[in-house]
């Protein structure tokens, strides 16, 4: 092995813990500071030397609670039980830590992700010798007592310093979207997919397959990884067949399909320098390096050109394994964010992925089968993913995170191969993304259109809303629009058939934009 540096960063641990909800006594379950830190202490014995790289510790960065993610009018509701006011020192006082900083990272699914190459970029610049990065979810229990009619006190004070980086949401919906049922991403990626099948000129039971194959692989991954939360693998057919277990969400999804964050799970990594780790005589074959890395943010969801793709990403991708000096070709494995199918598919055209493809795509199984805790799922991907290429010590890895809708993406490239550090800057890659055309879209559409994309809202009754985003023929300007309340003709039409580039005439109003079919 080649000599490395004193100040080069190298993962040396990681953790995850998980209770399912069988046998489980929900009155005395694990709040979710107790999930994390528990990941954090079995980080901490995979590093080895335990309490000396615990001494050693002087930063840890806490992934934002799904119940913190959320404007605080809405706290209450999405977080009945409350949690401790800080995070980051109630986690660190249960595993008897002291470090000088503590960050409570903004909300998203990127941050695990960018909260690594941070911890990465401080050791390599002096600033601190090791640092733990964790987060959990404990939503399942949250739910199971809310249905039993239990109430849980989850709430805890912690003294000491911490830096709350806030919700970090702002943009990621725009007053459009809100006004028309577009603001959360179970209606927004519908959307994404239907516009990618456009694009691909497939018809909705060719692209339906499509989805149900590929994350047919993702169930069986999970099926076989012990910190799932759910049981079983279900086929291709399972996953695309709309049955009482498996109603449909959003058009083109069933629940199957979609990321489900009723899990109790948390993971952790501990970073440190290499110096430190041969001060506590971590072995070397424990270490995992960050080979390289990039963070893009993508455009306003009604600016992008293409609704069906993503240039942020692909951008990410390319920058990532540029700065590892690798083509995606070489790379092993991978993690692929898999909150929705349209994550999934993105990446692998970014990275030139066919379905044929026999690499894993997944080291959890993903999120609708292995389990979405909330904004922390890619510290399980990257913890599964130091554990497989320390079997597998001359392969290389890659994990991409992704928040928002398609909006920010964190991509981390990895291997047990020594590289010194280089510290990579992201600044021309968005700015390369920033110089994109962008869509001009109108608030009051008025005359007759074509539907770009689309989707529809199920309840366990049936379907409730049609959304279309459109351009209009006048001059091209895109929309937003609704099916009128109680237009259960057209929601019929648009379940039953494809409304793909269907001809409409849209009307504006205070309530929202409205259309009707043309012919």
């Amino acid at each position: 092995m080649q000599y490395i540096p004193d100040h080069t960063p190298v993962i040396v641990g990681v953790g995850q813990s998980l209770e399912r909800l069988s046998g489980l006594d929900v009155s005395a379950a694990s709040s979710p500071q107790q999930m994390a830190s528990e990941a954090g202490r079995l980080a901490l014995l995979d590093g080895g030397n335990g309490a000396l790289l615990g001494e050693a510790i002087d930063a840890i960065a806490v992934v934002r609670l799904f119940g913190d993610s959320v404007p605080p009018a809405l706290v209450p509701f999405f977080a009945p039980f409350g949690a401790s006011d800080n995070m980051p020192r109630s986690i660190a006082e249960r595993l008897k830590l002291s470090p000088d900083l503590a960050i409570y990272s903004p909300a998203c699914g990127d941050e695990p992700q960018y909260l690594v190459t941070e911890m990465c970029e401080r050791i390599a610049r002096g600033e601190i010798r090791a640092g733990l990065i964790c987060g959990a979810e404990t939503i399942a229990t949250q739910r199971q007592a809310q249905k039993a009619g239990v109430t849980l006190d989850w709430r805890e004070t912690a003294d000491g310093s911490v830096e709350d980086r806030g919700l970090g949401i702002e943009g990621l919906v725009c007053p459009e979207m809100i006004r028309h049922q577009l603001q959360m991403p179970a209606s927004v990626y519908p959307i994404f997919d239907h516009a990618r099948r456009a694009r691909l000129g497939l018809s909705k039971s060719a692209y339906t397959a499509s989805i149900g194959a590929l994350f047919a692989r993702f169930s069986a991954v999970a099926a076989n990884n012990p910190y799932s939360m759910f049981d079983g693998v279900l086929s291709a057919s399972e996953i695309t067949e709309i049955t009482a277990g498996n109603r449909t969400i959003a058009d083109p999804y069933s629940r199957a399909m979609v990321a489900k964050d009723g899990v109790n799970q948390g993971a952790a990594v501990i970073v440190c320098s290499a110096g430190l780790a041969r001060e506590l005589s971590i072995p070397e074959s424990q270490w995992v390096f960050l080979h390289g890395y990039s963070r893009v943010e993508e455009k306003p969801v009604l600016l992008r050109e293409d609704l069906g793709s993503s240039p942020a990403l692909a951008l990410a991708y390319s920058a990532a394994l540029a700065s590892a000096g690798k083509v995606a070709a070489e790379i092993a494995a991978f993690d692929l964010y898999s909150c929705f199918p349209i994550a999934v598919f993105a990446a692998m055209e970014a990275l030139n992925i066919g379905p044929a493809d026999e690499r894993p795509l997944t080291m959890t199984g993903g999120l609708p089968f292995f389990g979405g805790p909330g904004n922390n799922y890619s510290l399980h991907g990257l913890a599964s993913m130091v554990d497989y290429l320390r079997l597998h010590p001359t392969e290389f890895g890659v994990v991409g995170a992704n928040g928002g809708n398609l909006s920010k993406h964190a991509v981390g490239v990895y291997s047990t191969t020594p590289k010194p550090f280089v510290a990579t800057a992201s600044q021309a890659t968005q700015v390369q993304l920033n110089n994109l055309p962008e869509v001009p879209s109108t608030p009051n559409p008025e005359g007759d259109g074509l539907i770009e994309t689309y989707t529809v809202l199920w309840d366990k009754n049936g379907p409730t809303i049609g959304i279309i985003v459109g351009r209009l023929t006048a001059d091209n300007h895109r929309f937003v629009a609704n099916t009128e309340p109680g237009d259960t003709e057209t929601l019929a039409v648009m379940s039953a058939a494809d409304p793909l580039h269907r001809r409409v005439h849209v009307t504006a109003s205070e309530a929202g934009n409205r259309f009707k079919f043309i012919g």
